[in-house]
């Protein structure tokens, strides 16, 4: 086998011998060429082994089979027992994996994007995905929910087992040049929601759409059921995105809660919990280099015959800590104050109630120019929420003052035939059915 003369070598080295057979290719050392590409050497090199193993054209020739002779002295490579001992390798660190994630390794379920393109597998897994969609989103028009699933502009991410069976997914549509997408519909088969299939779902549609398009951010409107989910997904009810940029290109659902999500360039989402595990791993050996508080320290010596009543101050570690009784009574005081645990879950009901969708937000001054002018004092749950948080409400009636007050602004303002009087006239039921089920609350009567 003859092998072309290719461009002559940048290093002035001898490459004019063209008939070397495939068993006569010549080795040289690797600091004798240092180019990599277009050199004859090193086109024969690279089929043969690693560069350092090879000698260079212009040396001495030897059939490969052939023993090598043994380097002079003044050439005597340092044999292996002085080399320096291999350092071993960081034990991975273990983490705890979810069934979704497994399975997905195992090959049992496996997640495909898809759209209407007239294959019939795609038209299958949509198919599928419709009818997922319409049994957990029951209030949602079936015919709407199709029309959505098939249509072309739309893609969907599915979970598929074997053969073609689809236990959830997401649809969503991206809309390019303004580096966001909405996604419209997101539910997993309601036996399959215990495998964390939701969250591997959602780290596959980030990671896809990062690497396909320049979508950079995500938004949803989210009912009362599903805000939870997409808080533990990154999502948030804060909107950064500039209002131009959204505002009449996604849908508008009454009732739901529009939430957005914003990624991160350099993060991999499908790794992402192995990444804060090292994080976090990597802190805590920092904490242990620069402090005690890993150690553990033997029972006090005057526990040696029985537990008796002793000065903690008597114990070295604990005197040693900086510890003081005081600490002790700071940390044993109550957070909030006695009402707060009830008052906080009669909030959460308000707040995930069917007829709570105008009230979880202050109104926005830019849709409604003269409210702040007709309302004096405005009031909204989000606003309920941050005061019952910072200790504002310290009895029951300091709450529902409030609570009135969302109601009464909304009457006010608006006719009672419009859908947010009747909202609020329901919402303000279902407050006082809440409140008459807590015995310590009977004395608490609506204002006539």
């Amino acid at each position: 086998m003859r092998i072309p003369r290719r461009q002559p070598c940048p290093y002035g080295l001898d490459h004019t011998n063209t008939n070397i057979r495939q068993d006569e290719v010549p080795i040289a050392q690797s600091r004798t060429c240092r180019k990599k590409v277009g050199c004859l050497c090193h086109k024969q090199i690279s089929t043969l082994g690693p560069p350092a193993n090879v000698f260079h054209p212009g040396a001495n020739k030897r059939k490969a089979e052939e023993e090598p002779s043994s380097p002079t002295p003044s050439k005597r490579i340092k044999q292996d027992d002085e080399a320096p001992e291999k350092k071993s390798a960081m034990k991975p660190i273990p983490f705890p994996e979810k069934p979704a994630v497994i399975e997905e390794r195992t090959g049992e379920i496996e997640f495909r994007v898809v759209n209407n393109d007239n294959e019939r597998e795609s038209l299958i897994i949509l198919t599928g995905l419709k009818c997922i969609f319409q049994k957990q989103l029951p209030k949602m028009p079936k015919d709407y929910i199709a029309r959505l699933v098939y249509d072309r502009t739309h893609l969907s991410i599915a979970i598929v087992k074997k053969p073609l069976e689809v236990v959830g997914g997401i649809t969503y549509r991206p809309f390019k040049g303004r580096r966001f997408a909405e996604i419209v519909f997101c539910a997993i088969s309601s036996d399959q929601q215990v495998k964390g299939y939701g969250a591997h779902l959602m780290s596959h549609l980030k990671d896809y759409v990062k690497a396909t398009s320049d979508v950079m951010h995500f938004l949803t409107y989210a009912d009362n059921y599903a805000i939870g989910y997409f808080k533990k997904q990154g999502f948030t009810k804060e909107i950064t995105l500039d209002k131009n940029v959204w505002m009449g290109y996604i849908k508008d659902y009454e009732g739901g809660t529009i939430m957005q999500c914003s990624m991160l360039p350099r993060i991999r989402y499908l790794e992402m919990g192995r990444m804060l595990l090292k994080q976090k791993e990597c802190v805590q050996a920092k904490i242990r280099a620069y402090s005690k508080s890993h150690n553990v320290h033997s029972p006090p010596k005057e526990w040696k015959n029985g537990i008796t009543e002793i000065n903690p101050l008597d114990i070295p570690a604990i005197r040693a800590s900086g510890w003081s009784p005081d600490m002790d009574e700071l940390a044993r005081q109550p957070r909030h104050g006695p009402n707060y645990n009830q008052l906080l879950h009669l909030l959460n009901d308000l707040q995930n109630h069917n007829s709570a969708w105008p009230f979880l937000v202050p109104v926005n001054r830019d849709d409604v120019a003269d409210y702040y002018d007709v309302i004096k004092e405005p009031m909204d749950l989000s606003t309920m929420e941050n005061k019952l948080e910072a200790d504002q409400y310290a009895t029951p009636e300091d709450f529902i003052r409030d609570a009135d007050l969302v109601f009464n602004n909304c009457r006010k303002y608006n006719n009672e035939s419009t859908p947010y009087a009747k909202s609020a006239n329901k919402l303000e039921k279902f407050m006082w059915q809440q409140i008459k089920a807590v015995p310590e609350w009977s004395h608490l009567e609506p204002e006539r």
